[in-house]
């Protein structure tokens, strides 16, 4: 893709994009130009795929297709390294993968913000951010991109309190955040910003939102005077008396409350022991419950079995 470039370098050159790129003295123009002999609508680049054509669009004009005057209405080829003249000005076609490269800014660290294009044309170059800049095809912009269906002035990027923030100025095209179509938005990093087809990935620092603070256990203090092998001291609350405390009584308490909590693991051996004991006793009067049991039965057995034979007995000697 080829770009129309002034030749005094006084004003950025635009891309040459389909359908065409307007010249002249209107502020409307894709390209504007200055000096008495310029018609607001002067002449017009159509483009159609690898085709290139200029087309004059007024009469008389002091315009030129490498030194030589052309006509209104017909169209002439134009290819790389022509160079076009209106008035006083002077354009020629180049191709800016042919020009030296700038080499790639880092992000500005006082904002630490910066736009990276996604796109090959601007050789993926990225623009550092202030706290206000303004993005559009105009000299005058702070970040002036020459695309043709850019505005002059098209959006604007603002850091407040490390937060970034774009505005559309009235753009013909629009400014999309992801894909959206925004008039004024807060951006983040990884964002993807685009100026009418122009995309951009956000740099910047990371959501403060999203970070997660760790903060460390505290110990308790030495207070000062105190030597460094001292224990801390132990606080004891209680509940609030509206009687005066004796000197010494909360000490004199503390201690003794402490005195009565037993050793952990001697509390814990002592409470298994005891659910031992108590299981064993348990099972013992289960076992004796059970020979006791089984015993009557046998002896109630004994005494059916008596008195049945006993009743036989009878009832053969009553015959």
């Amino acid at each position: 893709m080829l770009k129309l470039r002034f030749n005094n370098k006084n004003n950025d050159a635009v891309w040459l994009v389909e359908p065409k790129v307007s010249l002249g003295a209107s502020s409307d123009c894709d390209m504007q130009l200055a000096g008495s002999k310029v018609a607001d609508h002067h002449a017009d680049i159509l483009v159609e795929g690898e085709a290139i054509r200029l087309q004059l669009l007024v009469e008389g004009g002091d315009t030129f297709l490498n030194g030589k005057r052309i006509n209104k209405d017909q169209l002439y080829d134009l290819s790389l390294g022509d160079e076009i003249t209106v008035g006083e000005e002077v354009m020629t076609l180049v191709d800016p993968k042919q020009e030296p490269r700038r080499k790639l800014a880092d992000p500005d660290e006082k904002t630490g913000w910066a736009l990276k294009s996604n796109s090959a044309a601007l050789s993926n170059r990225v623009y550092p951010l202030t706290s206000s800049m303004v993005v559009g095809r105009s000299s005058e912009c702070d970040i002036s991109l020459g695309a043709a269906h850019l505005s002059r002035r098209h959006a604007s990027l603002q850091v407040k309190d490390g937060l970034l923030y774009v505005k559309d100025l009235g753009s013909s095209n629009g400014t999309y955040l992801n894909g959206k179509k925004i008039s004024e938005a807060r951006v983040k990093r990884g964002d993807e910003l685009c100026f009418d087809t122009l995309s951009f990935g956000v740099i910047g620092p990371s959501d403060e939102l999203d970070k997660t603070t760790v903060r460390s256990v505290v110990s308790n203090p030495v207070k000062p005077g105190a030597s460094a092998g001292s224990k801390p001291a132990q606080t004891s609350v209680s509940a609030p008396t509206s009687a005066p405390r004796a000197p010494g009584s909360t000490t004199v308490a503390h201690k003794s409350a402490v005195s009565k909590i037993p050793n952990s693991r001697e509390a814990i051996k002592k409470r298994l022991e005891q659910q031992q004991v108590s299981i064993r006793n348990q099972v013992e009067a289960d076992a004796v419950e059970a020979q006791e049991s089984a015993g009557k039965k046998a002896l109630l057995g004994l005494v059916l079995v008596t008195i049945v034979v006993a009743g036989f007995w009878f009832l053969k000697q009553s015959a």
